[in-house]
């Protein structure tokens, strides 16, 4: 069986679709204790690698989208679909589960 091979570049969100590369979750607390991986909490904050055109509105013309490529994004905990591509992990998300920008 032959392996798909997919590139963030090769993405490309569809509607008010959003790809997000997820930011690191710590490893240990501000105690200094280390967390096991099962103890860890899914990551909220990642980076916009990608972005769909926007949502088509009633009249047929297309909503612009609030982030773009390199934002800080915090969003919704358990949003998306959780996707790993090249040892990276991604998420992708509809534009209503980014909750705010990060500066």
């Amino acid at each position: 069986m032959a392996a798909l091979t997919i590139n963030v570049s090769t993405v490309n969100p569809l509607g008010d679709r959003v790809f997000v590369k997820v930011s690191a979750s710590e490893e240990k607390t501000a105690g200094g204790i280390l967390l096991p991986d099962t103890a860890k909490e899914k990551p909220q904050v990642g980076e916009v690698a990608a972005v769909g055109p926007g949502r088509v509105k009633d009249d047929g013309s297309r909503a612009p989208m609030d982030v773009k490529v390199g934002d800080k994004v915090l969003y919704s905990k358990y949003a998306g679909t959780d996707i790993k591509l090249g040892g990276e992990d991604y998420v992708l998300l509809t534009e209503k589960d980014i909750l705010a920008a990060v500066i």
